[in-house]
This record gives C-alpha cells, sequence and structure tokens, in this order.
C-alpha cells in the first residue's frame, strides 16, 4: 500500500513538471474567390486558399469560445490570442474547382485539410497561468513520460501517458539505431481508445513485449500523437509482438494529421478536431 501510495506521487508530480504538449486543431474547410477585374486564375486560386485559411482560424476562435470552459479572463485572453495569431498548414487539399457565378462571373472554391496551430508562446503561457492536464473542459492536452530519464543495460522501461479528455492515439519508439517502432496499437492491443484522466501503462494489459535495455545504448525517444478524432493510417509492417514503422519518419506526422473528422450531432459542418503531441527522450547505457 506504502509503495502505490508513493508510486502515485511519483507520477502526480512528473505530470505537474511536464503541463504543456504541443497543441494544435485540425479541420476540413472552404475557401473561395472570384476573379473580377483584378486577378489572374493563379491570384484567383491562391485568393481561394487565403479564404479558406483565415475560415479556418476564425472556425477554430469560434469552437474554442463554445467547447471549453476556461472561467479566468486572463486565461481565456491568452488562449484567444495564441490562436489569433496562430498559423495554418495545408495537409491536404480535399477538393477544388473553378465554377461560373451569375453575378461574379468565374471563381474558383477549395477545401483543405487545415491544422491551426497556436502561437506557441501564447499557449505556454494559457496553460502554465491555469493547469489543464486534467480539466476535460480544456483543449485536449496529453502527456507522455517514464518514471527516470536514464536507463542501464537489461533495466526494463515503463511508459505512461494521460490525456484530459478522451483521445486516440499512437505511440511510437526510436531506438538507438534509428529503428522507429509503434508501440501502440500493437498486434496483440489492437484498441488505441483512451479515456481522460486514466493514467496508461506501457506495456501492460494484453502487450506481449517488454521494452528491456540492450545494445546498441545512446539516446531513445518515445512519442505519442493524439486526437479527438480517429487518427490518420500510416504504413507498417510486422515487427513481433510490435509494429516496425514502414513509412518515412519524415511522412509519419503529416499522415497521422489526416484525420478522419466526424461530425457531431448531425452538424452540416463537422467541428474542429484537437490534436496533441507529447515527445521525450530518454537515454540508455551500461
Amino acid at each position: 500500500m506504502r509503495y502505490r501510495l508513493l508510486l502515485t506521487i511519483l507520477i502526480m508530480l512528473l505530470i505537474e513538471t511536464a503541463t504543456y504538449a504541443a497543441q494544435s486543431t485540425i479541420t476540413d474547410i472552404e475557401g473561395s474567390a472570384c476573379m473580377g477585374d483584378d486577378k489572374s486564375r493563379k491570384q484567383t486560386e491562391q485568393a481561394a486558399i487565403t479564404d479558406a485559411k483565415r475560415r479556418a482560424v476564425e472556425f477554430t476562435s469560434t469552437y474554442i469560445k463554445s467547447a471549453t470552459e476556461v472561467k479566468d479572463f486572463v486565461v481565456e485572453k491568452d488562449l484567444l490570442a495564441a490562436y489569433a495569431n496562430a498559423e495554418v498548414k495545408i495537409i491536404q487539399e480535399l477538393e477544388k474547382v473553378w465554377y461560373k457565378d451569375a453575378a461574379t462571373g468565374d471563381c474558383y472554391k477549395v477545401k483543405i485539410k487545415a491544422e491551426v496551430i497556436p502561437d506557441v508562446k501564447a499557449m505556454k503561457k494559457a496553460v502554465q497561468a491555469r493547469n489543464t492536464t486534467d480539466n476535460p473542459s480544456a483543449l485536449l492536452n496529453v502527456q507522455l513520460w517514464t518514471d527516470k530519464q536514464s536507463f542501464k543495460q537489461k533495466e526494463k522501461i515503463k511508459i505512461y501517458l494521460k490525456g484530459n479528455k478522451p483521445f486516440y492515439a499512437r505511440v511510437l519508439y526510436k531506438d538507438a539505431s534509428g529503428n522507429l517502432l509503434q508501440l501502440l496499437p500493437n498486434p496483440y492491443r489492437t484498441d488505441n481508445y483512451f479515456n481522460g484522466g486514466v493514467v496508461y501503462e506501457i506495456p501492460s494489459g494484453n502487450d506481449r513485449f517488454e521494452l528491456e535495455v540492450t545494445p546498441p545504448f545512446g539516446q531513445e525517444d518515445i512519442m505519442i500523437t493524439a486526437a479527438t478524432s480517429p487518427l490518420g493510417d500510416i504504413n507498417l509492417g510486422a515487427q513481433g509482438d510490435v509494429y516496425r514503422v514502414v513509412s518515412k519518419p519524415t511522412d509519419v506526422p503529416m499522415l497521422s494529421r489526416g484525420l478522419k473528422i466526424q461530425k457531431i450531432d448531425g452538424n452540416k459542418q463537422a467541428v474542429p478536431s484537437e490534436f496533441s503531441e507529447d515527445k521525450l527522450s530518454i537515454k540508455t547505457g551500461q
């Protein structure tokens, strides 16, 4: 009983020291523009993309106001400021078409999957001002940790993860040789949906592997990608009790962002999907 209490205290201390993970929102959004007398076709296409990006930021800000319960005025101000100064990345062009408008002539419409990335400094300020680790009304924030940062040969590594609300997740492990493995989901633990407010341990449950420290030694990285919608697929190959990542490591982040965004409560337009990433590095040696 005493051991469990000490372990719980240790876990909570580790969570509190890492209160910020990279957060963003991903949504499918449309934009449009018409040629008129002052724009070429290329300029019109670019104007439609700019319109879609602007709409993505506005749509996300509206969603944040309605979906999150931030009672502290200063925190709310910082949070909205973080998204007001957001960067928008195009993950995928879903549709693009030229059409005739009776009033304005030749017009162009584009539908994109966009990631709205808030200003990092403002976001950290908002999160640190009010701990959102366990607040299910805040934006998705998933944490990843181990009980220590250095491991010796034959020691077994345990990984812990926790989110403030239900989420889908993928956990990857990059060993000292550069091999990239998917720990979750794996052939024996296929469910990648997790409840909020619960500490999960890897490996555990139906897992058939152990993370035992063996040569070569050096820096090893553990990464989690999480979202409130199912994640995009990456290419995997059989590797015993886990999966080997076949996709190029540089492609994995973008492929994971290909979320299967869902409509909620019959809404005509799906709400943005909340997205969170975290990464930690450990050292292994003799």
